[in-house]
């Protein structure tokens, strides 16, 4: 393991606790005071007393150092080797050194957010994890040491990453984002502490999107086709919180999409909306 952060802490103690032998860990992000909690027994030292032992090598350094933590193990790789990194975002090119030395490469990702190493334990299993490979034989290693870790395992092609690694920020990080708009927008309607308050409506949705799917579970103005609504709710924006009229518009239009896709919404009522949402823009 090289780089041994939130996310590659919780690998390397899930997968040795599925019965894998980490032969160690190593790299700028791994203190041994995080190790010996975590990893105990497992060698805490230098790449190149770890890297020439592994079967695989798992990359987990932040995203801009990927690259760079490949190439100062290039040299200590054996051919038939196996490097990985986990980084959603990035394709196989970031473990190029490897590739060159005679690796096989590919990354497993794993589709959760993690604040802490504790979460990441929790959360693996039962998450899905991403595997890309540059052959047969990474795949299946990856799919494999995904149900090691309780996780389920799916296939991303590697000119695809990007797509994928934006359909998870939608469903993570601008979920924190909308919501950081919604409390700030309560307080503004005069309520002190309005989190406790969202979270019930915001898990609620998620219930029902997990039970209905996006289409049955949109409610709200934009599937009512309530143009009224919609213009009520700008102009109170545009006077009290006009940084977030722009975010409710777009949001909006994306309900509005959702709304008539699903076939919930007539010709007439979405027109009446795209008038409004043309009149803000």
């Amino acid at each position: 393991m090289v780089g041994a952060g939130r996310v590659g802490t919780a690998l390397a103690a899930l997968l040795q606790r599925a019965g894998h032998r980490i032969v160690g860990v190593s790299g700028r992000d791994a203190t041994r005071e995080r190790a010996e909690r975590y990893l105990p027994g497992v060698l805490f030292g230098g790449s190149a007393a770890i890297v020439p032992d592994a079967e695989l090598v798992i990359v987990a350094t932040p995203d801009d150092t990927v690259a760079t933590a490949c190439g100062e193990i290039a040299g200590t790789l054996r051919a038939g080797q196996l490097v990985a990194h986990v980084s959603g975002a990035l394709g196989l090119d970031a473990l190029a050194a490897a590739k060159g030395a005679g690796a096989a490469v590919l990354s497993m990702h794993p589709l959760q957010t993690f604040p802490d190493v504790d979460s990441a334990l929790e959360r693996v299993p039962g998450s899905g994890l991403a595997v890309t490979a540059d052959g047969e034989r990474g795949f299946e290693t990856g799919e494999a040491l995904a149900r090691d870790l309780g996780a389920t395992p799916f296939r991303v092609a590697d000119e695809l990453k990007p797509l994928y690694h934006a359909a998870a920020v939608f469903g993570s990080n601008f979920v924190v984002a909308v919501l950081a708009i919604a409390e700030d927008v309560m307080r503004r309607a005069g309520l002190d502490d309005p989190l406790p308050l969202l979270l019930p409506l915001t898990r609620a949705t998620v219930d029902a999107v997990a039970q209905l799917g996006p289409g049955a579970a949109l409610t709200g103005p934009a599937v009512r086709g309530d143009a009224g609504t919609i213009e009520s709710n700008v102009r109170a924006l545009g006077t009290h919180a006009p940084d977030a009229v722009d975010a409710y518009i777009e949001l909006t239009a994306a309900a509005l999409a959702l709304a008539s896709t699903a076939g919930r919404l007539d010709g007439p009522a979405r027109q009446r909306i795209e008038e409004v949402l043309a009149s803000w823009r």
